[in-house]
């Protein structure tokens, strides 16, 4: 098992808990030990063990566990993966890729050994890297490994696993609403029309905006919490000025992703009183509609009366829209527990979501961030049947022709996108390629030539 190592470096001893020869192992916890030696430092800073992958894998460990990594005075809860993707750039781990013989200590796009004091890199004059211990790092250093949380990571893992199309055509099953993951939020105690949520509707990033856009206006959204952007970069995105969106109150709060930080919490408060002082008709929206938006929309949901199924069954609707993960798919449970589940649980301080009180659990967390009980109070007032404190908008006075003009039938309307055809659009969007000639026909004034539409133009599909 052991590799010669590079000049001057150091060996590491693993002690691992698992099931290798000649080691003892613990029945009521089930751990084991063994040892192994560093073989190198890689080119960009990846610790390689001399351990294979094989046998750790073997010993029982499961990509998705979170393993105790303890080296150098410091110890680490690190997820045992598969890929280097399989954890958030800058996010560090234990990797038995398939493609290795070796197990390593790396983190996704950085430097293990030099973000962790273990080795200092050297440049040498012709340009290659060779490695040295790093300041006060002896000849020899002990890693210890063990089981932290079996599968304590599998939620996470599973996502990572998951991709999805931004093309619209590789979902004709959805409606255009769903494939920007649009919808409102039914559960107890919210009124209907009152909270939506959605992917964003300005980040063309993902092919979904003008579909969300499109979305919202139809619902007559009024109060949008941007939980992705800073005001620059939500004005920066491309036709920002045309959108519905523009027009509405908008607040950007620029979020991370660490639901437990402290800058999460206070941004959270700030969106939440955005809509204490404005009562309408809500958005909540990240970038893709998952993870903060998913989050947020649980917590107001728990707030509110919703039941364990509930939340999860709305969380669990984005994976639908996404990947197509149904409730009878092996995943469904595992994505859910791994990651909405889990959220709350730390959210609220309890160890079972599903018998906890989520109301209380909710107003108990909000009030951690900050919000006073009268805040609370105005914000279940604001999502509730409570009619009255909704803005009230008085008509304008009509003349006959507009009044019967109001009550024709509203225009579909299609926004061009990069690669769409008349007869590809007739497809996906009225379910018969051969309805390329209904929409040439309505559209005659702005399409010359019905092979030639461009991206951004605006078509009707009926009238």
């Amino acid at each position: 098992m052991k590799r010669r190592l590079t000049a001057l470096f150091l060996s590491l001893l693993i002690v691992f808990f698992g099931m290798f020869p000649g080691v003892t192992a613990k029945a009521a916890t089930g751990t084991i030990s063994t040892t192994a030696e560093v073989s190198q430092i890689q080119k960009y800073g990846n610790v390689e063990l001399a351990l294979k992958c094989t046998e750790l894998l073997g010993a029982g460990y499961e990509y998705g566990d979170v393993l105790s990594v303890s080296f150098l005075g410091e110890t680490l809860e690190l997820p045992l993966c598969s890929n280097y993707s399989d954890v958030d750039s800058g996010n560090p781990g234990v990797f038995a890729r398939q493609k290795d013989e070796f197990v390593l200590l790396a983190i996704n796009m950085k430097d293990f050994a030099t973000t962790y004091n273990v080795a200092t890199k050297v440049t040498n004059p012709d340009n290659t890297v060779s490695w040295a211990p790093a300041d006060g790092v002896t000849s020899t250093v002990k890693v210890t490994l063990s089981m932290k949380t079996k599968g304590g990571y599998y939620g996470e893992y599973l996502l990572h696993q998951l991709s999805y199309s931004d093309n619209r055509e590789a979902y004709p099953n959805l409606t255009d609403a769903e494939f920007a993951n649009f919808r409102e939020v039914v559960t107890t105690g919210i009124a209907p029309g009152r909270l939506y949520r959605s992917a964003s509707p300005i980040n063309p990033e993902h092919n979904r905006n003008l579909y969300a856009d499109a979305a919202i206006k139809r619902a007559g959204v009024t109060t949008i919490m941007n939980l992705a952007d800073d005001v620059e970069t939500a004005k920066s995105y491309k036709g920002f000025y045309a959108s519905y969106y523009s027009l509405q109150k908008y607040r950007t709060l620029n979020m991370g992703v660490d639901f437990t930080a402290d800058d999460f919490r206070e941004k959270l408060a700030e969106g939440l009183r955005y809509f204490i002082e404005r009562p309408g008709v809500y958005l909540v929206h990240c970038t893709e509609g998952k993870d903060r938006a998913g989050f947020v929309i649980g917590v107001l949901e728990c707030l509110m009366g919703a039941s364990y199924d509930e939340v999860v069954t709305d969380y669990m609707t984005t994976f639908y829209n996404y990947y197509g993960i149904t409730k009878d798919d092996p995943r469904y449970d595992s994505v859910s527990k791994g990651n909405i589940v889990k959220s709350l649980q730390n959210a609220f301080g309890v160890n079972d979501l599903k018998s906890a009180d989520l109301a209380a659990g909710a107003a108990g967390y909000l009030k951690s961030i900050g919000l006073s009980d009268e805040e609370i109070a105005a914000l279940k007032n604001n999502l509730s049947a409570a009619d009255a404190t909704l803005p009230v908008v008085q008509p304008e006075p009509q003349d006959a022709e507009t009044a019967e003009a109001d009550q024709a039938p509203a225009t579909i309307t299609y926004i061009v996108k990069p690669g769409d055809s008349l007869m590809g659009i007739a497809r996906t969007q009225l379910g018969d390629s051969k309805k390329w000639a209904n929409i040439y026909e309505l559209n005659k004034d702005s399409i010359a030539d019905p092979n030639k539409i461009f991206a951004g133009q605006e078509l009707k599909l009926a009238q």
